[in-house]
């Protein structure tokens, strides 16, 4: 069994963070993030949505750059912190006209989670709550809220999109290029380096080695075979200097310009770089391309479902928005 605590300590982190505290039950000792109506965000729960990422910023950015990357993360949490009270508010609304979450999905849920991180032992799921201050009542009200803010969003949306050839069609023009396929050569290459020892007998040193092995090459060697004795890279000597399907980016711009020009079956010059000498053959190419619209057709369109559910749920979030009284204090 894997180690569980990290992996519910982030769980109950984050899920805590966005579920709502009414503000006649909230014991608030950090001040009030945002109000939602009679309801309240607090700075602790924003603080524990947005900790990690903002260590991760603070690691990448400094100055301006670092205040304004934390202010939009921020901007954002909040925004969604807001949202989830909003629909849990709803949510409240309907249980007056009868909505409910049977029990039985919820203890679904948490018999989920203790077969598949806790190898089924509940005892390690209850302890990990303790220790981290967390009781299983608690923890089933946190699930339960997580479920009623999933199928919310998912009631709201109409699975009967029909998405038109044309707009299809418009997609891929639009976006061409993330379906095009870079120019490819199939390459090998064998390495000597200064320094290291050479089994040609007699050579005076890497670039003399390195030429001699070429003209063997260019006489009619096999590629694999001098490379499996010869070359020594280590991770691709073995497979006779195979690096496969490669794309310009792969090498050093100047051994990708050579590979690149070559004819398939042509070897390479000795191409020197610092103490290194490279020799290549390009066993095939390929030109780039683009993917016809026919492979990747249900890709497309279930791109397009997606961003039409997401253009729905925004519409019912910002009814929601606008009919609620909400005021952000951070």
């Amino acid at each position: 069994m894997r180690s569980t605590a990290p992996f519910l300590f982030a769980a109950v982190a984050l899920t805590l963070a966005t579920a709502p505290l009414r503000a006649q039950n909230a014991e608030i000792i950090d001040g009030v993030a945002a109000i939602v109506n009679n309801e309240v965000v607090t700075v602790s729960q924003l603080r524990e949505l947005v900790g990690a990422r903002e260590r991760a910023l603070r690691e990448m950015y400094s100055g301006p750059d670092l205040a304004a990357k934390i202010k939009e993360m921020r901007d954002s949490a909040i925004k969604d912190l807001v949202d989830r009270q909003l629909i849990l508010q709803e949510f409240r609304k309907m249980q007056e006209k009868g909505a409910a979450i049977p029990e039985y999905v919820i203890e679904d849920r948490v018999q989920a989670i203790i077969r598949e991180e806790f190898g089924g032992d509940r005892s390690a799921f209850v302890r990990t709550l303790q220790a981290q201050g967390y009781s299983v009542t608690r923890f089933k009200e946190i699930e339960r809220e997580k479920i009623i803010v999933q199928a919310m969003r998912q009631s709201k949306v109409n699975e009967n999109f029909v998405i038109s050839p044309l707009q299809i069609q418009a997609f891929y023009n639009k976006n061409k290029s993330s379906y095009s396929l870079p120019e490819q050569v199939k390459l090998r290459m064998l390495i000597l380096r200064e320094g290291e020892s050479s089994d040609i007998p007699g050579a005076a040193n890497k670039a003399q080695t390195a030429e001699e092995i070429r003209q063997k090459l260019v006489a009619g060697a096999e590629f694999p075979r001098m490379a499996e004795m010869y070359s020594e890279d280590e991770s691709t000597r073995d497979s006779g200097g195979d690096w496969g399907w490669i794309e310009r980016n792969t090498l050093n711009e100047q051994l990708s310009r050579v590979a690149f020009s070559l004819k398939p079956g042509e070897i390479s010059p000795v191409v020197q770089l610092g103490k290194s000498y490279y020799i290549m053959l390009v066993e095939a190419k390929k030109n780039a391309t683009v993917k016809p619209i026919t492979e990747v057709r249900e890709e497309i369109e279930r791109n397009l479902i997606q961003q039409e559910r997401m253009k729905v749920q925004k519409r019912w979030l910002d009814s929601l928005r606008k009919k609620a009284y909400i005021k952000i204090l951070t």
